[in-house]
């Protein structure tokens, strides 16, 4: 009997997965937050709500994906591992992460729960800072990214 064995990339633990699902992750939450943009004037209507909701959800998973997987993935890995340099850059811009993190969180929270006309007036200006926010994340997690990809193509 032939047997034969594929990995699923959703349920790897593998660094290269790791990080493919951290990048899908970003992507689909990236797209509910121009589409929850474009839904400008927020009012409490239906679609906002749905989007809304959708969103935080997206974003929620998205930022667990980095410290919780990628970067724990990074740290199990050994003093000889050819991953040891994208640990490294992973360790220094843990930080600047951390604090993007707690920007999106905030968010998160902010817009948790009912909804009314007033608690959404300001939602348009805390998108905006919360895109500004999730750029200099990205510009973050595309150095670790190129650094893991890197250490990939070595090992």
């Amino acid at each position: 009997m032939n047997a034969t064995m594929t990995v699923d990339a959703v349920h790897s633990k593998a660094l290269p997965d790791l990080v493919t699902k951290w990048l899908a992750a970003r992507q689909e939450s990236l797209v509910l937050y121009h589409r929850l943009s474009a839904l400008k004037p927020f009012t409490v209507t239906d679609p906002v709500r749905h989007q809304l909701r959708r969103f935080r959800q997206a974003l929620v998973d998205y930022l667990a994906l980095g410290p919780f997987e990628v970067f724990q993935a990074l740290e199990e890995q050994s003093t000889d591992s050819p991953y040891r340099q994208a640990r490294e850059l992973a360790r220094r811009c843990y930080g600047h992460i951390g604090r993007t993190t707690q920007a999106a969180l905030a968010f998160h929270d902010r817009y948790d729960g009912d909804l009314s006309d007033p608690a959404l007036a300001g939602l348009d200006e805390e998108l905006s800072r919360l895109g500004e926010s999730l750029a200099a994340r990205i510009e973050l997690e595309d150095r670790i990214v190129a650094a893991v990809r890197k250490s990939s193509i070595a090992a």
